[in-house]
């Protein structure tokens, strides 16, 4: 029996896993995957001209830098072979159930222990499996938003969203209608329709804009590869100047002080979108929203391709509803189509409710958010949930970042997590080992609910000063109470420091069996001893926490 489980073999999937084994020797826990592969978005996103809007050096793991990137903006094929060698060094395969799914997980406080119920999705077949720690990986952008369009049963070709790309349909000299308005569309469009292989027609239905900013993709030379390989400490030192000036970005979210900023890059923004795309278009692809608001997309030749013969953007006229041969407008136009492609987004959050974790009273993660956040999604630092024990989220709410990389955070939460589980961990190496195992041993860790109110409490008060909250519209928002359920408030700096520096008066741990060695103090945090062994840690985070860094 694993005695952890992982819900996603994806980026944050295999880098707990990873993290586990580098750190703690620990390899007995289950990765639960849907797919038939690792790799999460970057398996399931096999759409032409899927790469990622972030420098490669920056977007990989900080424990397995890869010196071979062959652009500065890798495409799928490369950054899904990444993940595959990362998998591989550290023997993670064989932890892996493929085409299986998690269909519920309930805390037995009997036995301290998840039970969780896991379906195999060839056979079909359902079984039962108990773990002590049990953590979401499945990410907050894996479940594709449904098209809304009226009678898209009646069109006889496929249709498909972009994270579900169709392979089997040849769009060589076929028309193609797109429909969406979010970045993925600005690299599906360029590259199926040019070359040789483009498509006959494509035409793109939008409701609204995004800023798009110009961005070269220069391929790295033999000699900067050799350099990243061989020469010591250049690896890290690009990454560190990639890191210090998208932090540095962070100040253009902010609303009065990045006031500014923002004015200079309309500026920047308006002159490239002009300069490089059809004046007919000018007034639907200069966006009136405040920049930030909406992410802004990265062109890859996007607004050039919009100069073809073979690509129509429509935005007046929108769809009324999907017919046999193609769409009709509420103009009563009628466009034909031989394939329908929906980049409109995904469902925010949405897969980790997939799960139906139930807590320790029998809530579910639903149930917990109506009483904590009026039914939009929250979690302390984006990761715990108070009345869920021994269980973590990746990628929760709030953690993700207008001008980072989600990497970085993602690793921020994993430390954060393998230190506050340590003490569990501590206690299942014991349990194995014939050896005594130095430091606290425990089973059980709950987040207190005061702690989880005043955090998510916090989030809220300094998104406020945030671009979000200047009415605008975004997908960071819960449309029902505009409620900002996905960014993080800060620089990402201050996420890693609050992964280290983490407050243990927050958390309760306990033991289920009376037996145990140690029994965790009532106190904050671990009780004497772990206040005599954190002394330093203790009055750093004082500090911290009393400098202008942590108001």
């Amino acid at each position: 029996m694993p005695n952890i489980i992982i819900v996603g073999a994806g980026m944050s999937g295999l880098a707990f896993a990873v993290q586990l084994v580098r750190q703690f020797g620990h390899r007995n826990f289950e990765i639960i995957e849907k797919s038939s592969r690792i790799g999460g978005t970057w398996s399931a996103n096999t759409y032409p001209g899927c790469g990622v809007d972030v420098v490669g050096h920056y977007y990989q793991y900080s424990f397995a830098l890869n010196p071979n990137w062959s652009v500065k903006y890798p495409l799928q094929p490369e950054i899904l072979q990444y993940y595959e060698d990362v998998a591989d060094k550290y023997a993670i395969k064989k932890h892996i159930k493929f085409q299986s799914t998690v269909t519920s997980a309930r805390w037995d406080k009997s036995s301290a222990t998840w039970l969780v119920s896991i379906k195999n999705l060839e056979t079909s077949d359902t079984y039962n499996c108990r773990c002590k720690i049990f953590v979401s990986a499945v990410g907050f952008l894996s479940v594709p938003n449904p098209s809304g369009i009226p009678g898209a049963a009646s069109f006889q070709g496929p249709i498909f969203h972009t994270a579900e790309w169709d392979h089997s349909f040849d769009y060589k000299g076929k028309e193609v209608i797109v429909i969406g308005p979010c970045s993925l569309r600005s690299r599906v469009i360029p590259t199926i329709s040019q070359g040789g292989g483009a498509v006959k027609k494509v035409t793109q239905f939008a409701r609204s804009a995004q800023w798009v900013l110009e961005r070269p993709n220069p391929p790295y030379s033999n000699l900067f590869q050799w350099t990243m390989r061989w020469v010591p400490l250049a690896m890290r030192t690009y990454r560190f100047a990639v890191n210090y000036y998208t932090e540095r970005d962070f100040k253009s979210f902010l609303t009065e002080s990045g006031a500014p900023i923002r004015k200079m890059y309309k500026d920047y923004f308006e002159a490239y979108i002009r300069r490089t795309s059809p004046e007919k278009y000018h007034e639907f692809l200069l966006p009136k929203a405040e920049i930030g608001c909406k992410r802004r997309v990265m062109d890859t030749d996007y607004l050039d391709s919009l100069h073809r013969d073979n690509v129509e953007l429509v935005y007046k006229d929108p769809i009324a509803e999907i017919i046999e041969t193609g769409v009709r407008t509420k103009s009563g136009r009628v466009v034909n189509a031989d394939a329908i492609v929906l980049a409109n987004g995904f469902q925010v959050l949405r897969p980790l409710l997939t799960l139906n974790v139930c807590g320790e009273n029998g809530l579910t993660i639903a149930d917990h958010w109506k009483e904590v956040s009026d039914g939009s999604a929250s979690a302390y630092f984006g990761t715990c949930l108070s009345g869920f024990p021994n269980f973590f989220i990746m990628m929760g709410p709030n953690t993700a970042s207008g001008h980072g990389s989600v990497t970085y955070t993602t690793e921020c939460q994993i430390g954060f997590t393998l230190r506050v589980i340590k003490p569990i961990l501590n206690a299942l190496r014991a349990e194995r080992s014939r050896l005594p195992v130095i430091g606290r041993k425990t089973d059980v860790v709950k987040l207190r609910p005061e702690a989880e109110m005043a955090d998510i409490n916090t989030t809220q008060e300094r998104l406020k000063n945030l671009v979000w909250s200047t009415g605008c519209t975004s997908w960071a928002l819960d449309p029902r109470n505009r409620r900002n359920t996905t960014m993080y408030p800060d620089f990402q700096f201050k996420y890693w420091l609050r992964s280290v520096f983490i407050p243990w008066r927050d958390f309760e741990y306990s033991t289920s069996q009376p037996t145990a060695a140690v029994i965790a103090s009532k106190s904050p945090g671990f009780g004497s001893w772990l206040a005599a062994s954190t002394s330093v840690a203790a009055v750093a985070y004082v500090i911290y926490q009393r400098s202008p860094l942590g108001r």
